[in-house]
């Protein structure tokens, strides 16, 4: 294998871990932890996990589920999130447009267990 096709076949393969790639997070005050990984938000990993975050419109602009990130990155679905330069500095994420890039521990005062869903 040529050198240029081993860099090739190492980019496919980074970008496949990158893909795969499921980060934890918890959720203070209730303790709870799910798994959320790069292909949803973590409002959207949230609900498959029957934990309730508050929301609304799901495009980061009503900035209903607002919430405080004290540990963790993420990255954004959308170019302006509605979150000011001084939220971000202090942390607020829109989980609705927030995909985890590590694990994070987010602060949602008013999220819930939901009822496990019948299949």
């Amino acid at each position: 294998m040529s050198s240029e096709q081993l860099s090739r076949s190492e980019a496919l393969h980074e970008t496949h871990e990158s893909e795969a790639r499921t980060f934890t997070v918890r959720v203070e005050p209730l303790g709870r932890t799910f798994n959320a990984p790069e292909s949803l938000t973590v409002l959207e990993a949230a609900g498959f996990a029957n934990l309730h975050l508050p929301r609304m419109c799901r495009n980061g602009t009503c900035r209903t589920c607002l919430c405080k990130m004290t540990s963790g990155r993420v990255r954004y679905t959308i170019e302006w999130p509605g979150v000011s330069i001084e939220e971000k500095a202090e942390g607020y994420i829109l989980p609705c447009v927030a995909v985890a890039q590590s694990d994070l521990v987010i602060d949602v005062p008013d999220a819930a267990d939901l009822p496990p869903t019948r299949r």
